[in-house]
């Protein structure tokens, strides 16, 4: 794993969650400091965030394409690849809808949702840095445990979430706004869980 040609691989696999986890953070500051008149511009650094993990995606697959050898299976490096394109994605969608859907005030409830979006994606980032050394490291379980353990913490909350907008909220557009907002947030922990499956089963086949 030590080979230069090895190493590219891990290296864009740590740039892309990191790219995440920017994007993460961002959609939980827009949340925690909500001002409905500033959405266009969060959208579009969220959107540069998001532009710029994918060229660190683009990057990886184009040496992909071209290799002889890789340290893992092809078809792994490209899904990996993928999903954690995926988790900046399902990020940079909550923000859309926030602003699609004119949302002027943010729900606590939601505010609790983002902040499990970033400690998956600090998880995420550990876990794909320990899977550079796959076959000596000790913490590869944990963080997967853990984003397993955050992905169940935000199924409890999204079901207490769905049921509190329902017996509570009053005015259907916002229950209908709101409900896929916190399907869209949901979705953004579902991402990281993906990685942490895939990442299990290539430690699995490579040991």
């Amino acid at each position: 794993m030590a080979k230069k040609q090895d190493s590219f691989y891990f290296e864009k696999f740590i740039a892309c969650t990191d790219y995440s986890l920017q994007a993460a953070c961002l959609l939980d500051q827009v949340m925690q400091q909500f001002q409905p008149e500033r959405l266009v511009d969060q959208v579009e650094a969220m959107h540069k965030v998001e532009h710029a993990g994918d060229e660190q995606k683009h990057e990886l697959l184009n040496v992909l394409a071209k290799a002889f050898i890789t340290p893992i299976e092809r078809e792994d490096i490209l899904l990996l690849s993928q999903n954690i394109d995926e988790v900046t994605d399902k990020i940079e969608d909550v923000l859309l809808r926030l602003y699609c859907n004119n949302i002027q005030t943010i729900r606590p409830d939601a505010l609790k949702l983002s902040a499990i979006i970033i400690r998956c994606c600090q998880e995420a980032k550990q876990l794909v840095t320990e899977f550079a050394d796959f076959k000596r490291s000790k913490k590869i379980q944990e963080h997967i445990i853990q984003i397993n353990t955050l992905e169940e913490e935000a199924d409890q909350l999204f079901i207490d979430s769905m049921r509190d907008l329902h017996t509570t909220c009053t005015d259907p557009i916002q229950i209908i706004v709101w409900r896929e907002l916190y399907i869209y947030l949901e979705k953004c922990v579902d991402a990281c869980e993906h990685v942490a499956d895939i990442v299990e089963s290539v430690v699995m086949k490579n040991s």
